[in-house]
């Protein structure tokens, strides 16, 4: 009996043993945790690192993408300023020959102002002369005075043209 007294005991010793190990491990990993949790609070948490980590890599990309993008544009504005200066001096040829065109034009209105002028005057006096034969007077005379003026106020200005050119 003694040999099974002394199993019983040395069983329930190991028995004890254990529990108090349990028991003690139980504490270890309880402390363990609440060091692991304190290291965490004073720690960002993973979720911020990760956060800051994607903002990161967002902000090289973007800072990659607008420089890209700002030479983009800086490379358009220079061909619209290249175009514009090779387009220019295009413009300032076209201008001039319209320039010339409208003065050749203004000069042929004129010339047709004045025969269409001519002809409604010679048609006044015809139309005067067959009316005063007809009531058996006679007709004035062309005043070619006004007409001699406004020839001699137009040479001068052609003379004017001519010496500008």
């Amino acid at each position: 009996m003694s040999d099974e007294n002394s199993k019983v005991t040395d069983k329930a010793s190991e028995m004890a043993k254990n529990i108090w190990l349990a028991g003690l491990g139980a504490y270890g990993k309880a402390v363990e945790d609440a060091q692991g949790r304190l290291e965490k609070a004073l720690e960002p948490p993973k979720l911020f690192r990760d956060l800051v980590r994607a903002g990161t890599a967002l902000e090289e990309d973007a800072k990659g993408t607008t420089i890209t993008a700002r030479h983009s544009v800086e490379d358009r504005i220079n061909r619209v300023r290249e175009n514009f200066q090779n387009q220019r001096p295009a413009r300032i040829e076209e201008l001039t020959a319209l320039h010339k065109k409208v003065d050749q034009l203004t000069r042929k209105v004129d010339r047709l102002s004045k025969a269409l002028a001519a002809q409604r005057i010679d048609s006044d006096m015809r139309g005067k002369t067959t009316r005063s034969k007809k009531l058996g007077t006679a007709a004035p005379p062309p005043s070619r005075g006004d007409s001699k003026k406004s020839k001699a106020r137009a040479k001068p200005k052609a003379t004017a043209k001519k010496r500008k050119a």
